[in-house]
């Protein structure tokens, strides 16, 4: 097994949910009542479709139902073996494919009550992340006020892919918003499907679909720096779960090179844009698309010009590491240690305060 430090944070897991009628108790009546007699399905995230092989790993995927529903194979997989001290829940479900704005926040609010209430309540180890209807920056300010004063969450969660990039002006009240209350903003993997996935049009397979991901967080990376997010709000944390990361050194010296030729089109980026990812922007270790060889790896660090980076995730329930060989090899203890407790606690100030 790889090098485990007690107290490790995992800063990605996946509860899911079971299915429509476990949401329906924390409707609202007129939501609940739309639902059912309009027959609507559950809302099942199409960027991980359930018999796809990298949804679950074998081992992890249970014989009937959805990997991910149990809290008790959650502790016993996920929590146990990694000597898990909190886990930060982020609930992929179909929020935003909702093109009915009111819709999508009955649907957040019903997730986030569910997370609250079946997980938070039942598993003091447990964190969580405030999704929200990114149809109407309005009405995800609402929820977040909502939510605000449970300190059990720590984050606000969104797709990588959406209407527009995240860097908009339209976008910043929900930056304000998350700032105020010391919440992170987790920009996860997915899409609401309203756009290509990339930038050349729609892809035939789920293969070109998934690889595409990397693009769009590049591309929102660049829209927050450049459009002046850190600028306006610079105490914001900015969480990239599941991008991978070797991808962000050659992004970054790119991106500061032509910086510094066009500075004078964003006069308000003072800082080069790498300079200012290593002080707001994070990323969560799985999937690790790192070489194989803990000397190649090292290079790789040396390369991001930081050990303050990288956040320790295993994305239970999906399959991105085979057995426990969660870390990649040849860290170093204090790596290791800075990437599995160090840095999370750096990066989710809400982590250090006091749950009641």
């Amino acid at each position: 097994m790889s090098i485990i430090h007690p107290g490790a944070i995992d800063c990605d897991i996946h509860p899911a949910v079971p299915n429509l009628q476990a949401l329906l108790p924390y409707m609202t009546d007129y939501w609940r009542d739309t639902v059912v007699q309009r027959g609507i399905d559950a809302l099942e995230s199409i960027s991980y479709p359930v018999n796809a092989p990298i949804t679950a790993r074998p081992d992890w995927k249970p014989e009937k139902g959805r990997a991910g529903s149990d809290l008790e194979r959650l502790r016993r997989e996920a929590l146990i073996p990694f000597g898990t001290s909190t886990a930060i829940c982020n609930c992929l479900y179909g929020v935003h494919l909702l093109f009915s704005e009111d819709m999508a926040l009955g649907y957040a609010q019903a997730v986030n009550d569910w997370i609250a209430k079946e997980w938070l309540d039942r598993e003091p180890k447990l964190r969580a992340s405030i999704v929200v209807p990114l149809q109407n920056p309005e009405l995800a300010v609402e929820e977040i006020e909502r939510l605000a004063a449970d300190k059990r969450f720590v984050q606000v969660l969104v797709p990588v892919m959406g209407e527009m990039p995240l860097g908009k002006r339209i976008y910043w009240p929900i930056w304000a918003a998350a700032e105020r209350h010391g919440l992170a903003l987790c920009i996860h993997a997915g899409s609401s499907y309203r756009h290509s996935v990339t930038g050349i049009g729609w892809t035939s397979y789920y293969t070109e679909d998934y690889a595409s991901n990397a693009q769009a967080f590049q591309a929102q990376v660049t829209s927050l720096i450049c459009e002046g997010v850190f600028s306006k709000f610079p105490n914001l944390k900015v969480v990239l779960a599941e991008s991978g990361f070797t991808w962000l050194p050659a992004h970054l010296w790119r991106l500061t090179k032509f910086w510094r030729g066009l500075r004078m089109e964003i006069p308000w980026v003072d800082r080069t844009p790498a300079e200012i990812a290593r002080e707001n922007i994070r990323l969560t270790l799985q999937p690790v698309d790192g070489p194989p060889s803990a000397g190649a790896f090292e290079r790789l660090m040396e390369h991001m010009q930081s050990d303050e980076l990288l956040l320790f995730s295993t994305d239970y329930p999906h399959w991105q590491f085979d057995g426990d060989e969660v870390l990649p090899p040849g860290l170093s203890s204090e790596l290791a240690r800075k990437i599995m407790v160090d840095n999370p606690r750096n990066t989710y100030s809400r982590l250090t305060e006091t749950v009641t």
